[in-house]
């Protein structure tokens, strides 16, 4: 059996899918109540991973543990407390999804120097161990959904930047092959999109997907930090628009690992955009 954290996210929903489809028994984990949308035959229990005690119904009789921070970023998880309930309830195999700001960022406490702890005490925890590290969601585009329903209009700043977004399916689909496969024990996939893509582009996707067009209105770096300052903290706003305005080298460098373990390339924003449509109609 395996056991999936952070089961109502944009990774979680689509991985507890994935292995329902591939035969696996799945306990889904959320904070809240069940979604409606679990697969029949999938379990569901209620726990917070920042008491990790109210884990353990969860992980009776569990294999392996797909380990999702809940949005938390890593802050108030004592992960080896985690890991020890994991691994005194029989648990052989942990798949962490972690982040690409681990390599990329280093100096950033929200983006890599949390999870940086996290990583280290998988690695430590002796259980077998798999690390995804994604960029960019092409999912935390649903940020605009307000403003496309009601004006069909994306406001962003750096129209013209591109970075390679990843679908979250498609990270559920790797973090599934890994869970069920000992091969990718011990192993860190990188995990982006096929080709950058620059927000201007992104508004036109979506534009594609509803049939009509969508207006894209570039933002001031100020104007964006504004914006971004009511529900981030400042050092995490100003990571953000680094990553977003001037990404370095790692952050644009195309990663073969998608199709290292699925067998074919990623799936493009506008595939994203197309499955997603019905959110900004």
């Amino acid at each position: 059996m395996i056991v999936v954290t952070g089961a109502t996210g944009n990774v979680g929903r689509w991985l507890v899918r994935a292995l329902a489809e591939a035969g696996q028994r799945v306990t889904a984990v959320s904070r809240g109540t069940a979604p409606v949308s679990l697969p029949s035959a999938t379990g569901h229990v209620r726990a917070d991973l920042a008491a990790p005690e109210t884990l353990r119904p969860a992980l009776d009789g569990a294999e392996a543990l797909f380990l999702h921070d809940g949005g938390t970023g890593g802050v108030g998880l004592d992960p080896r407390a985690i890991l020890d309930v994991a691994e005194a309830a029989g648990v052989r195999r942990v798949v962490l999804l972690s982040s690409q700001g681990v390599v990329t960022r280093p100096e950033s406490v929200s983006h890599g120097g949390v999870m940086r702890a996290v990583e280290e005490a998988v690695r430590e925890s002796g259980l077998g161990w798999t690390i995804l590290r994604p960029g960019v969601f092409a999912s935390n585009a649903y940020a605009w959904a307000e403003s496309v329903r009601a004006e069909r209009t994306v406001a962003a700043p750096f129209g013209d930047v591109g970075i390679p977004v990843i679908d979250p399916a498609d990270i559920a689909e790797v973090a599934a092959v890994a869970l069920r496969k000992d091969e990718h024990a011990g192993r860190v996939y990188v995990l982006n999109g096929p080709a950058a893509v620059t927000p201007r582009q992104q508004a036109e996707a979506i534009g594609a997907a509803l049939g009509e067009p969508v207006r894209f209105v570039e933002l001031t770096r100020a104007e964006a930090r504004a914006r971004m300052a009511p529900f981030m903290p400042e050092a995490s706003v100003e990571t953000s628009l680094a990553v977003l305005g001037e990404p370095n080298a790692a952050e644009l460098k195309l990663s073969p690992d998608v199709e290292h373990v699925l067998g074919r390339a990623p799936r493009p924003f506008a595939e994203w955009a197309r499955r997603n449509a019905e959110a900004f109609r």
